[in-house]
């Protein structure tokens, strides 16, 4: 151990000793004392937010102190855990512990410090009841999702239903069978998909939460096209983005613009699947979705990869996966980066491409994104049959073909072996099914 480590140690063990040694009294009084020192220097008190289970809650609103709330909500929590002296009421309560717990939740949500927000989050739960409570845990459970964590983010929301039908929320229940659906979508259970998905609208449409309507036909028109049904698909998607403009979210225009990209993509209608791209990535930087201006980045790089235009597409994708790390999107971070090797294999760099789809393969993997480990399993093999390594591709196309044979995505599984036959005709070697 050298002299610095050994200074360090002994005053991290002398500044524990210290604190251990105050009275749990003193101890409260120097987390209330610290409270309103630490406060009084970011701007003053923090304004109380609208409960996480309002109907209608107005536009939150941010202050200073929102940089500090994650500290202000620990010593309120230290504060109130302590032992006050006889006679003396602390100024600390537990309705503040809260609002600074909610605080530091949003806060750290909007500067993309995802572990620390999802932490906050549950913290939060255990402080409320009932469908706020459901709330706190279904917004936690969609950062884990969105950060490519399916089985936590499951997990969450199934502790928040119960919760929300207890309380007759219809709202939030809504919201978390929606949440639900695309867990079990991304999963590879489309008929609980559906099944929660239409729950989902139904209570949605009772409430009249014209807003989550349209993000669940959204999810819904997606499911349709995974499953073989596009002609509905586009049919919901087209409805969803009527209600969204009917209402005024201008947010939801950049993700309803990239689903009907998707859509013309897939049709190989690319003129028209390139102009909705930039559209939607237009929609979104207007609106500061960081989050899904990557996606749409990551799609529009499709596009011009099939159009020819690799310089663009390779350029695209690299802003794609910048912004993925940036917000912390390991599950897009993870399709841009299998989608670029899919680019380097088209352009003949083979060694970047195989170890650009190894490491897509990895995070997919850990993520649990069991339908893009299938298609770039798929795409792997056929870099290996360029390569004459038959027995090898054989292997990872009959490892890709049976995970999306599991998932029931007939549309992707059908384009893909398609894709495949006609490689293998033009190379003069036999299909690998």
């Amino acid at each position: 151990m050298n002299a610095e480590t050994a200074y360090l140690f002994r005053h991290a063990m002398l500044r524990e000793a210290a604190y251990g040694l105050q009275l749990p009294s003193d101890r409260s009084r120097l987390h209330e004392l610290a409270f309103h020192l630490i406060e009084a220097a970011f701007g003053g008190r923090a304004p109380e937010p609208a409960p996480l289970d309002a109907v209608n809650p107005p536009r939150y609103e941010w202050c200073a102190t929102d940089v500090v709330a994650s500290e202000l909500s620990d010593h309120a929590r230290q504060a109130l855990t302590g032992t006050a002296a006889p006679g003396a009421a602390l100024s600390v309560t537990p309705e503040l512990h809260r609002r600074y717990v909610r605080r530091a939740a949003e806060y750290a949500e909007k500067q993309y410090q995802v572990a620390e927000a999802v932490s906050k989050w549950r913290e939060l739960s255990e402080l409320l009841q009932g469908a706020a409570r459901a709330e706190a845990l279904r917004k936690a459970g969609a950062l884990c999702f969105n950060t490519g964590r399916p089985k936590p983010a499951e997990e969450l929301f199934d502790q928040a239903l119960p919760l929300a039908r207890e309380a007759g929320h219809q709202r939030i229940e809504s919201a978390v069978l929606m949440n639900l659906a695309v867990v079990y979508s991304e999963t590879g259970r489309p008929e609980q998909a559906e099944t929660a998905s239409q729950r989902a609208l139904n209570a949605a449409r009772e409430v009249g939460n014209r807003h989550g309507e349209g993000i669940i036909l959204r999810n819904l028109s997606d499911l349709y096209r995974q499953t073989g049904r596009p002609e509905p698909g586009e049919q919901l998607i087209q409805q969803a983005r009527e209600i969204h403009r009917a209402i005024g979210s201008e947010r939801e225009e950049g993700p309803n613009l990239c689903a009907i990209g998707i859509i013309h993509q897939e049709a190989r209608r690319l003129e028209q699947a390139e102009q909705c791209f930039e559209q939607a990535l237009a929609a979104t930087r207007r609106a500061g979705d960081r989050r899904y201006e990557g996606v749409v980045l990551g799609n529009l790089a499709i596009v011009c990869r099939q159009s020819g235009q690799l310089d663009k597409a390779e350029h695209l994708y690299q802003q794609a996966i910048a912004i993925h790390r940036e917000v912390g999107n390991r599950r897009s971070e993870g399709i841009s980066r299998g989608n670029l090797a899919t680019l380097y294999a088209v352009s003949g760099r083979r060694d970047l491409a195989e170890q650009a789809f190894l490491q897509a393969l990895a995070i997919h993997r850990e993520v649990g994104n069991r339908r893009f480990e299938a298609v770039h399993l798929l795409a792997l093999a056929l870099l290996q049959l360029e390569e004459s390594r038959h027995a090898e591709a054989r292997e990872t196309w009959r490892q890709g073909v049976a995970i999306l044979q599991a998932l029931g995505d007939k549309t992707l599984l059908q384009s893909q072996v398609t894709q495949m036959r006609e490689w293998c005709a033009k190379a003069g070697v036999l299909p690998l099914d």
